[in-house]
């Protein structure tokens, strides 16, 4: 504690290393373990996003903030996961606790839930592409109007 006149003060800060150990423990999604086709679904505070790998590093990126531009669907890239400030892993493409942020600069808000579909491009001839109004409304019913405030 530092003492400033009448007030007492707590520095306070996050170590690399204390980031580190939160991502050891949490159950990252890392870009490597994806296979052509592999979906990930990813919802954070305010929005949910599907994103699928088409090629090494190109994805099909749906929902949140892309819903919102009407750009969705858009083919992209990942930059990797953020603790929320400019320290980046661009190992990973999803892990609960950190913002995602895509090639373009857009950064999530904090990311809540991690699924990985395997192989969405094989085998898919029945399934139909599902945009997040659509998901939000499946997973959260009539709430999901009050989860896209924000």
């Amino acid at each position: 504690m530092m003492e400033n006149g009448n007030r007492a003060m707590t520095a306070r800060f996050r170590t690399m290393n204390a980031m580190l150990e939160q991502l050891r423990l949490s159950s990252a999604v890392r870009k490597a373990d994806l296979g052509r086709g592999d979906c990930v679904l990813v919802t954070t505070e305010h929005s949910v996003y599907s994103i699928q790998l088409l090629e090494d590093a190109t994805y099909c990126i749906r929902g949140g903030w892309f819903d919102r531009q009407k750009l969705s669907p858009v083919t992209g890239s990942v930059a990797g996961c953020t603790w929320g400030g400019t320290a980046i892993n661009r190992d990973i493409i999803a892990a609960c606790g950190l913002h995602l942020e895509f090639g373009n600069r857009v950064v999530t808000s904090r990311i809540r839930e991690v699924l990985v579909i395997r192989g969405g491009l094989q085998g898919s001839d029945g399934l139909r592409p599902i945009h997040s109004p659509e998901l939000l409304l499946g997973c959260y019913g009539s709430r999901s109007e009050t989860t896209l405030v924000g």
